[in-house]
C-alpha cells in the first residue's frame, strides 16, 4: 500500500468538504508513492512525534491536528525564533515520514460522537450542530446519560475517562442528563447547548467569560483540556488507518501524556 491510497481511503471515509474552509486535512507533507512501512497514529505532529513514528519503523504519521494551520515562513531545524511545525516539516522531510491529519473532518463523524459520549457513560442523540437531524455529520454530540448524575459526579467521571484534571464551573450537585460534549474548543457552541436543551457542556477549553457566561445563565461547563478531550480520537485513527488497509502489525498509537500539569494551593513539590 503506497500513501497516496491511504489517504484516498481516509479522505473517502472523512470527506474534506466536512472540515472548515480554514483546516489542512490530508497530506501535507511527504511523498503519495511510497510504500507505507508503518503508519503512526497520534494527537499532534511534532517533532518529538515524528522521531517516535521512526523509532517504531513508522514512515507515516496519522495524526489528528494538522501539522500547521498558517504555513510556516520557513523548513528549518528546531529554533526558538520558529513555530515548532517549521522543525517539525523540516524533520518530516528529511526522514521521508509522510504526514496525513483528520481534523474538523474527523470531527464531524459519527465515530467521534460516539466515542465521546461513550466514555461520559452517554447515548448520542445527534451532533451539536445538527440537533434537527440526528443522521447528519456535524460538530460535537448532544447525548443522554444512561444514569443521571449530579455535576461532581459527572466531573469525576470525565476526569478518569479522559486522564484529565477538569476545570468545572456551576453548583456541584447541579441535576445532568443531557449532555452537550465537544473536543477541542467550545467557541459559540455553547449558545447551540443552551438551544438544544442540555443541562451540562464537556468540552476541551473555553474562554473565561464564555465559560462564566454559560454558567451564570444556568449551563454548567466542564473544561477537560483540549488535549484530554481529543486524545480518544487516535484510536479512531487508529482503526481508520486499519480499516483502510494497514496491516495492524504495522499500525501503532503514540499517545502522549498530558502537556500541561496543575498545582493545588498548598501542594509541595
Amino acid at each position: 500500500m503506497i500513501v497516496a491510497e491511504l489517504e484516498r481511503a481516509l479522505l473517502a471515509r472523512y470527506p474534506k468538504t466536512d472540515a472548515e474552509p480554514w483546516d489542512h486535512v490530508g497530506l501535507s507533507v511527504g511523498d503519495p508513492d511510497d510504500e507505507i512501512r508503518g503508519v503512526a497514529c497520534t494527537l499532534d505532529a511534532t517533532e518529538a512525534n515524528v522521531q517516535r513514528a521512526l523509532e517504531a519503523g513508522a514512515n507515516v504519521l496519522l495524526t489528528h491536528h494538522p501539522i500547521y494551520i498558517k504555513a510556516p515562513e520557513a523548513f528549518c531545524p528546531p529554533s526558538a525564533t520558529r513555530p515548532q511545525c517549521s522543525a517539525a516539516l523540516y524533520e518530516a522531510a528529511r526522514c521521508g515520514v509522510s504526514i496525513i491529519s483528520l481534523h474538523t473532518n474527523l470531527d464531524r463523524s459519527h465515530e467521534a460522537r460516539v466515542r465521546l459520549s461513550e466514555l461520559l457513560g452517554a447515548e448520542p442523540m445527534s451532533s451539536l450542530e445538527h440537533v434537527d437531524d440526528p443522521e447528519a455529520c456535524g460538530l460535537g454530540a448532544l447525548a443522554t446519560l444512561n444514569e443521571p448524575c449530579t455535576l461532581r459526579d459527572l466531573a469525576t467521571r470525565a476526569a478518569t475517562a479522559f486522564g484529565s484534571d477538569p476545570r468545572v464551573w456551576g453548583e456541584a450537585d447541579y441535576p445532568c442528563r443531557t449532555v452537550a460534549i465537544l473536543g477541542g474548543s467550545l467557541g459559540d457552541f455553547g449558545e447551540l447547548a443552551i438551544a438544544a436543551g442540555a443541562d451540562v457542556v464537556v468540552t476541551g477549553e473555553a474562554g473565561y467569560h464564555v465559560a462564566q457566561d454559560l454558567a451564570l445563565r444556568g449551563l454548567p461547563v466542564v473544561l477537560l483540556g483540549h488535549d484530554r478531550s481529543e486524545e480518544p480520537f487516535v484510536d479512531i485513527l487508529m482503526n481508520s488507518a486499519v480499516d483502510a488497509g494497514v496491516d495492524p502489525r504495522h499500525a501503532i498509537k503514540i499517545l502522549n501524556p498530558c502537556q500541561w500539569w496543575t498545582v493545588t494551593k498548598g501542594e509541595n513539590l
